[in-house]
Order: structure tokens, then sequence, then C-alpha cells
């Protein structure tokens, strides 16, 4: 990379713009100047990033001018990304963006780099590139090389797991409340407001709002970002989950390939550990297999509990792993700059 890139970060004071930063600082992105930007009720907090101190400024319409920014990272809600993310377009920056606004826009771009980074060019379009639904990005990473092993997938059945960081810093916040209320036998009083029911000690099954089809608007986003992301149109069905863990969502996914595949589960394993950015454990005799625990704070997708269907040869069963304010959110969102700063500087 020859040249430095002033940034800006929606959403600055949020869990995953927190994230960014600190994956940025990991990345060693090639980073210019730093424009953190809040809610009005939240600027002037000061953040640390890059060894120093940073006050966040009120995002507003005009904030972008005359600022020179190269990348805007947004981080801060469907709605705000709609009003705002224009303005930095029109100020010069390439907006990425974390929420669910643009995805489906049939002009912007739907990445995770590792599968889809021919997609990136056409930010010129709309000038924003979108980041994929956290559970949606952790699948398609782990279903791209068996399809390419396979020549293809007929259907695919995951069920999610899905943490209580996934609806932000109040979600975990409410967790651990209730967690501490019911060490001092007070869970009965204690409200829940992140989540429509009680989170300790219990599981959701209902992550977004209902839709006419039965399904969630999470699962319908998994559905319909996988197959944009991975340019197919295999039938995708997905039941989203939210359980009782602080951060990193898990999967259980069955993948059905076309008939007369016979799966070989080396194979399989093989193709899985090759592929950039993912990690096999898989040694069910010895307790080793992904975990929410160990995959936080990491920037791989880790697959195990690989094996075939008992009754289908053409049937895979896989367990996926990774901290989604990382693999799902920031860390794709870094790994989407850098990609783009790499075709540009071509």
């Amino acid at each position: 990379m020859s040249r430095r890139y002033n940034i800006a970060v929606v959403g600055a004071t949020g869990a995953v713009g927190e994230e960014i930063f600190r994956v940025l600082e990991e990345h060693d992105f090639p980073v210019g100047e730093v424009l953190p930007l809040s809610s009005a009720r939240s600027a002037g907090t000061e953040i640390e990033c890059f060894g120093r101190k940073i006050k966040t400024e009120e995002l507003t319409e005009t904030v972008f001018e005359g600022r020179e920014i190269d990348i805007a990272f947004f981080s801060a809600g469907g709605s705000v990304s709609a009003r705002f993310a224009p303005f930095a377009v029109e100020a010069g920056a390439v907006v990425i963006d974390n929420t669910s606004h643009f995805r489906m826009d049939p002009d912007v771009p739907l990445v995770v780099p590792e599968i889809n980074p021919e997609d990136i060019p056409l930010w010129r379009e709309r000038g924003i590139i979108a980041n994929p639904n956290c559970s949606t990005i952790q699948m398609v990473l782990a279903l791209k090389p068996l399809y390419d092993l396979y020549g293809g997938i007929s259907r695919v059945d995951v069920s999610t797991y899905q943490a209580t960081s996934g609806a932000g810093k109040s979600g975990m916040e409410e967790l651990v409340r209730q967690m501490q209320d019911f060490f001092a036998f007070k869970l009965d009083e204690s409200a829940h407001e992140a989540f429509l029911h009680q989170i300790a000690l219990n599981v959701i099954p209902q992550i977004d709002t209902p839709q006419p089809n039965g399904y969630t608007r999470e699962e319908m986003k998994m559905v319909k970002e996988t197959a944009k992301i991975m340019h197919a149109d295999f039938p995708v069905s997905a039941t989203c989950v939210r359980v009782p863990v602080l951060r990193s969502h898990s999967e259980s996914v069955t993948v059905t390939f076309p008939e007369g595949v016979e799966v070989d589960v080396e194979k399989v394993r093989l193709a899985l550990s090759e592929f950039p950015d993912v990690e096999v454990q898989d040694d069910l005799e010895h307790g080793v297999y992904p975990m929410p625990i160990t995959a936080t704070d990491s920037d791989i997708t880790f697959v195990g509990r690989i094996r075939r269907d008992l009754f289908a040869p053409n049937i895979l069963h896989l367990w996926v792993v990774a901290d989604q304010l990382r693999v799902g959110a920031a860390t794709n969102a870094v790994r989407i700059a850098e990609k783009w700063i790499e075709m540009e500087e071509v």
C-alpha cells in the first residue's frame, strides 16, 4: 500500500465501531486521519485508537465536507446509513456499510473478500460496499470451498446459536445483569429490554421481526444474502436462535450436494483447511471442536463436527463458529477496505 487513507467510523462508540478500531490497529492498516462519529448524545466521548485519544464528533449531513475522507465505515443502524451514507459518498468517500440497508440493492456489491472480491469494483455505481449479515458471513466462508469441491450445492439447512452481542452492547449488558440477578435470587424481577424474553438461562427462537412466510427477517437475510454473495441459487432454510452467550455465533449446517455426490470427509477437511481464514477443529475423541469461548477475539472461522449423513451419502453436517463482532462485522469490513485499496492501487 503506497499511501495512507483517511477514515471515518460512524457508530464509533458502539460494539462494532470499537471493534473496527481494534482490527484496523491489529492489521496495521495504513490510516491517515481518523474521524470518529457518533450520535449527538455520545458526541465528545473520547476513544483510544492508534496510540492517541480522539473525541467523537456528532454525525451530521455536513460533517464529511472538506475532510477528505477516503473510507467511511458505517455501523450505526440502517436508518442512519440510509440518511447519512450518501453525504459521505458525495464528499468523496467509499462507504463500507455494516447495516442491512443497502445489502440487497442491485447496484451495491455485497462482499466477503475471500469469496467474491470481483464484485468490489461495482462500488462505483453508488459509492457503497455492503457488509453481509454476521451469520451469513461465517456460513458462506464454510460453504464456498465445499461448493468448489463438489461443483455445486443443492440445498443448505442451518440453525444458528447467536450470541447476545449480536444485539450490541445492550444485549450483552442485559445477559450480564440477568445473571447477576439470578445469583442474587432476583431473576424474577429482572427486566428485559434488548430481547423479547429473558435471555439468561434461556434460548429465544426468534431474532428480528416475523415475516409473512413464517420466517424471521434475520433468517431471510441468510437466504437472500447467500445467493447474492455466492452467485448461486441453491435453497437455504434458516432457523435463528438467540442463546445466553456473550460473544461469537455458532451454526449447525447441513449441506446437501447434487445427486451422485458421495461425500468424502477427509477431502472436505482438506478443502476447508486450505481455504483462506478458515480453520478446521475436528477431533471429537479428544473434545476438539469450535466453541464460542475459543473463537472470541479471532479473525478465523472455525469448522468442526464434520460428518457424512448416516442415510444419504450426498449430505454433510458441519458445526461453524466465529466471532461475529470481528469475522461477522469489523474484520470483514476491514478486509473489504484492504481489498478495495489493493484494487484501487493497481
